[in-house]
């Protein structure tokens, strides 16, 4: 799923290209990729577009006349920016906004097509579709300190949390973690005040560092690979890899769809954190430290 960095592209790409244009003609290619029946989709033709913003992970497109479109792009939701004339018959294009000088086309490679559409004609509604993350890059210390204690789960999971915290998944939460050096699975009522403290720290210096970095991407080229794994990630999706750090193997916790990535030298002090499929399959050979994992215990 894009994140913070990944969106914060989009909408620096989004602005530089479709600001102040008009939308030519809509084409909505899948049936389920509109979520709002009023106003309607086709309502945007002939509207131009003021401007770009986001809520949580959310891209919102404001246009003249008072309308807004919100798009939740979910795991595999991308836009594209495609020449002029484009036929958006692609089985991923979900939705094509016709310009004079271009197509954005909204696809999704995935079956299960969560991505979607919502249009609005008030700010409020728009508003009303923010889960209420807190921006980690303008809070104060108290305040993330605070949300973060408001209930006793790991770090992964609050980080995660869209409730919690604005932007972060499952990509930028690993690189935050190593990066502070904590467990994700050290539980936030267990955290000290320093430890918050450098969690936030690490926060904001990998947010700030992953947007300075894809957002000057896309200022040259609109953003066509937006993935979660990248080659200069420390930890994330890179699972036997030499952590950049200490040069130990990165390890995983593999769960549902998803794996967390971490390096059990900088991140637990030495402990090998189980993964439960594995460990069940192991059993008394399943490896409880780094010395055993690398032969030496």
């Amino acid at each position: 799923m894009p994140e913070l960095p990944d969106i914060a592209a989009y909408l620096g790409a989004l602005d530089q290209t479709l600001a102040g244009r008009e939308v030519r003609a809509v084409r909505v290619r899948s049936p389920f990729v509109v979520r709002t029946f009023e106003p309607r989709i086709d309502e945007l033709a002939g509207r131009r577009i003021l401007g770009f913003s986001r809520r949580g992970k959310r891209v919102v497109i404001e246009f003249d006349g008072g309308l807004w479109a919100v798009v939740h792009l979910m795991i595999a939701g991308r836009f594209h920016w495609k020449k002029p004339g484009y036929a958006a018959k692609g089985k991923n294009d979900l939705l094509a906004l016709d310009f004079e000088h271009g197509v954005l086309v909204l696809t999704e490679a995935s079956k299960q097509k969560r991505a979607g559409v919502w249009l609005f004609d008030s700010l409020e509604a728009v508003d009303a579709t923010d889960p209420g993350g807190l921006d980690t890059l303008a809070c104060t210390s108290e305040a993330f300190a605070e949300r973060l204690r408001e209930k006793n789960s790991t770090l992964k999971r609050a980080l995660t949390a869209p409730q919690r915290f604005d932007g972060i998944g499952n990509a930028y939460s690993d690189e935050i973690l190593h990066a502070a050096r904590l467990s994700p699975l050290k539980r936030t009522g267990q955290l000290s005040d320093e430890e918050a403290e450098r969690l936030l720290e690490a926060t904001r210096q990998t947010l700030r560092e992953w947007i300075d970095r894809l957002t000057t991407e896309s200022a040259e080229k609109f953003p066509s690979k937006v993935t979660a794994f990248r080659p200069e990630m420390a930890v994330h999706g890179k699972y036997n890899e030499p952590c950049p750090v200490c040069q130990t193997a990165v390890q995983r916790i593999r769960y549902a769809t998803n794996e967390c990535n971490y390096c059990p030298r900088c991140q637990t002090g030495g402990k090998m954190l189980s993964d439960r499929s594995l460990a069940r399959l192991l059993k008394d050979d399943w490896p409880q430290t780094i010395e055993e994992l690398e032969g030496e215990g």
